[in-house]
C-alpha cells in the first residue's frame, strides 16, 4: 500500500513539474511582456539595435518606439501633458527635457550608477528629472567634390558662411523642428551675443537654399551632392564619411554648439518599475559603450574610445553652452527665428 501510494505521488509530482515547465515554454503567465511606449530622437537608422541591446539584459520589457525630430517630439509630450501616452523618454535633447521638467511632466529618479555621470550630463535635483546618455556637437559638412566643381572654398568658422561666394549653396535644419536646429541658434546666439546673433543669422540667411525638418538631413544631401554645404552635427558627418561620401567635416574655429541625449520617466506611467529599469540600464556601461559607437562624448567619463573621422579632443570643440538659458528661452528664439526666416522653410 505504501509503496503503491509513493508511486501515485511520485507520478503526480512529475505531471505538475511536467505541466509547469510547458506553461513557461508556451508562453503563459511566467512569460507575460510589458510594453513600454518610448518617444525618442535617437536616430532612427539605431532604434533596432538600442531596443536589441536593451532586450538582451532585459527580454521581458519590450519597447514600442515613437520617433520624430527633436521638436516635433517635444511638442507631442507637451500636446498630451492632460492625458500621456509615453512611459519613457530615451533620447531627446536636455534642452526640451528641461521644458518639460517645469511643467510638472518628469517623475524624479535617481538610476542605479548615477554617481558616475559627470555633472553637466544630469538634472541638478535630487532625485534628478532626467539624466544624460551623450553629446552631439555641431559641425559643417563641406563635400569636396561639389566644391571643387563650384570654386568653393572649404570654410573654418560659422562667419565664413556668410561670405557671399555661398549663396544658396547653404542648407541647414529648422530649429523648432530639429534639435539640431535648435542648438545652432541658441549657440549663436551665446557665441556672438544676442544683437550680433540675430544680425549673423540675417547675414547667413541670404546663403541658405532650404531649412530642413531634420539635424541630420543637411548632412545626407551634403554628401549626396545636392548642396555643398550642410550645417549638421558630427555623428552624421562621419556616419556619412564613413559610408564613402567625399565629406570634410569642419568644426568652426568660433566653437560647435552642443546639447545632450537625455532620459526621463514621464509622469503618469502604468509602468514604473519597467521605466526605472530602462532607465537604470540607460547609464550603464554596457549602455555608454552602446552610445559610444556613434558618439565620441558620453556621460560617464572614462568610457569612450575614439570614433573613425572625428578629432580625439571632441571636448575643446565645443563651445560653452547654457542649457537653462536656451530652454527658458526657446519659445522666444524660435517665434523670432520664425519671423524672420521662416520664409525659405522646407514644405512639411
Amino acid at each position: 500500500m505504501a509503496h503503491g501510494t509513493l508511486g501515485r505521488l511520485g507520478s503526480m509530482l512529475v505531471g505538475i513539474l511536467a505541466g509547469a515547465a510547458v506553461l513557461v515554454l508556451t508562453g503563459g503567465p511566467a512569460a507575460a511582456k510589458t510594453t513600454l511606449s518610448v518617444y525618442t530622437a535617437i536616430e532612427a537608422d539605431d532604434l533596432k539595435k538600442y531596443a536589441a541591446r536593451f532586450n538582451e539584459d532585459y527580454p521581458d520589457i519590450e519597447i514600442k518606439w515613437t520617433r520624430d525630430s527633436t521638436g516635433v517630439v517635444t511638442a507631442k509630450l507637451l500636446a498630451e501633458k492632460a492625458n500621456p501616452q509615453a512611459d519613457v523618454i530615451w533620447g531627446l535633447a536636455a534642452t526640451s527635457l528641461l521644458v518639460l521638467k517645469p511643467e510638472g511632466m518628469l517623475v524624479p529618479y535617481a538610476p542605479k550608477g548615477l554617481e558616475k555621470l559627470s555633472a553637466q550630463f544630469r538634472d541638478g535635483a535630487s532625485p534628478p528629472a532626467w539624466v544624460g546618455m551623450d553629446a552631439w556637437v555641431a559641425a559643417i559638412c563641406f563635400n569636396t567634390a561639389e566644391a571643387a566643381k563650384k570654386n568653393l572654398p572649404k570654410p573654418a568658422s560659422w562667419k565664413d558662411l556668410t561670405k557671399p561666394v555661398y549663396k544658396g549653396q547653404v542648407v541647414m535644419p529648422h530649429p523648432a523642428s530639429s534639435g539640431a536646429g535648435f542648438v545652432d541658434v541658441s549657440s549663436w546666439l551665446q557665441l556672438f551675443g544676442e544683437a550680433e546673433g540675430w544680425k549673423y543669422m540675417d547675414a547667413l540667411h541670404e546663403n541658405i537654399a532650404v531649412y530642413v525638418h531634420s539635424g541630420s538631413k543637411p548632412c545626407a544631401m551634403a554628401g549626396s551632392g545636392e548642396y555643398p554645404i550642410g550645417v549638421s552635427f558630427e555623428f552624421r558627418a562621419a556616419r556619412q564619411k564613413k559610408q564613402g561620401a567625399p565629406l570634410d567635416i569642419v568644426f568652426p574655429s568660433e566653437g560647435s554648439g552642443w546639447d545632450m541625449e537625455a532620459t526621463a520617466i514621464v509622469k503618469g506611467t502604468k509602468n514604473l518599475e519597467a521605466a526605472k529599469t530602462l532607465v537604470d540600464w540607460s547609464v550603464s556601461e554596457k549602455a555608454m559603450k552602446l552610445y559610444n559607437e556613434g558618439y565620441a562624448v558620453l556621460a560617464v567619463p572614462g568610457i569612450a574610445k575614439p570614433i573613425e573621422f572625428l578629432p580625439p579632443n571632441m571636448l575643446e570643440h565645443m563651445a560653452k553652452n547654457d542649457f537653462q538659458w536656451a530652454a527658458t528661452n526657446r519659445a522666444k528664439i524660435l517665434a523670432e527665428w520664425e519671423k524672420r526666416y521662416n520664409t525659405k522653410a522646407e514644405k512639411k
